[in-house]
């Protein structure tokens, strides 16, 4: 059991400082011997536990999906705690936390989109929407769809927003940009939310809007 333990321990550390490395420098950048300086373990430890530097890269992506997918992630935890649209509010503070707390595994993504031409993150985002209706499903798409106005689809909803809050905090907290909308985070959660809810568009502005696609329909 010590052994396993041992072993196990040696394992995340090597990980761990892959991922620091891989983060911050890149992947091209990045080797073995690196690596193993990094987790305090000898290269052969590295080899013992993954074929190459790739297994490595691509253990750390299978970390990351397993854990976006978990319903202990801040972000699922904050969809499934309320009816979506009235937590978007909710969403946007958990989408900062989620940043937060894998801001290292973000970054990889950019690194595979820069060094491998997102081929590694390709299939993930391929099946995003099939992942979200599954879990629109699970949570009552009925409720959601009574709070949607008809035709707005809630997966595209949902994956809007997420998409959304994802991207604002990535680049305020991967990239440094404080309050890049030209306001406090708070004021700028509020704004966004409201936006999604309600449209840009004045209620007369919009009318006028639907009865011309509605004659254009007719003809």
């Amino acid at each position: 059991m010590k052994q396993e333990l041992k072993s196990e321990r040696s394992r995340r550390q090597i990980l761990d400082s892959a991922l620091d490395l891989f983060s911050h420098r890149g992947y091209g950048a990045t080797s073995i011997r690196d690596i193993a300086q990094g987790a305090t373990v000898s290269t052969g430890n590295v080899y013992h536990h993954f074929t190459d530097k790739e297994d490595i890269y691509n253990a750390l992506f299978d970390e990351y999906w397993a854990a976006i997918s978990s319903p202990d992630f801040p972000f699922n935890q904050a969809l499934a705690s309320g009816v979506f649209p009235d937590n978007l509010e909710a969403l946007g503070w958990a989408a900062e936390q989620s940043v937060r707390q894998y801001k290292k595994q973000i970054a990889l993504i950019y690194v595979d989109v820069v060094e491998f031409d997102g081929s590694h993150i390709r299939r993930f985002y391929a099946d995003m929407a099939q992942r979200f209706s599954i879990f629109i499903d699970a949570h009552g798409r009925a409720e959601v769809e009574r709070r949607l106005r008809p035709g707005v689809s809630p997966v595209a909803a949902v994956m809007l927003a997420t998409r959304f809050f994802l991207n604002f905090f990535s680049v305020e907290i991967l990239f440094g940009v404080k309050d890049h909308f030209g306001k406090a985070t708070d004021q700028t959660i509020r704004e966004i939310s409201d936006i999604l809810r309600r449209g840009m568009l004045r209620d007369e502005e919009l009318a006028k809007r639907t009865r011309t696609v509605k004659a254009a329909k007719k003809k």
